[in-house]
């Protein structure tokens, strides 16, 4: 099964000591895989993150970046309308829109924050 990872958890991956990372980690080893949208990759860069922490984080994800794409766009779109058009939250409608349209559950520490968005699709998975 593939994770999709919002922001927060990418940095968690590269947290040493982590409990967060510890669980990603006994998942992975049990043959699963993560991803991310380059809009949380995006948000992941704005750091502070050090050059080391990248790398890690990059490695567990196996450059699994996913593009986000014209139908990605217009899916967050929709999102953003039917969800209240809050401001700041075009970012997370458009994480939620690239987890709903590749089909993964979307792991996020900000679980208030992707609900809004489970009656057009998105699965929440927690560690």
């Amino acid at each position: 099964m593939t994770i999709h990872l919002d922001a927060n958890m990418l940095v968690e991956v590269g947290l040493s000591g982590s409990a967060k990372r510890a669980s990603l980690i006994a998942w992975l080893k049990e043959g699963n895989h993560l991803a991310a949208s380059t809009i949380a990759w995006s948000e992941f860069c704005n750091g502070p993150v050090g050059e080391k922490q990248m790398r890690l984080t990059e490695t567990a994800i196996d450059d699994r970046i996913l593009e986000f794409t014209k139908p990605m766009a217009e899916t967050a779109s929709v999102l953003f309308n039917k969800c209240g058009r809050r401001r700041g939250s075009h970012s997370d409608c458009m994480i939620a829109a690239c987890a709903i349209l590749s089909d993964t559950p979307l792991s996020t520490l900000n679980r208030k924050d992707f609900e809004r968005f489970t009656p057009y699709g998105l699965r929440i998975h927690t560690f």
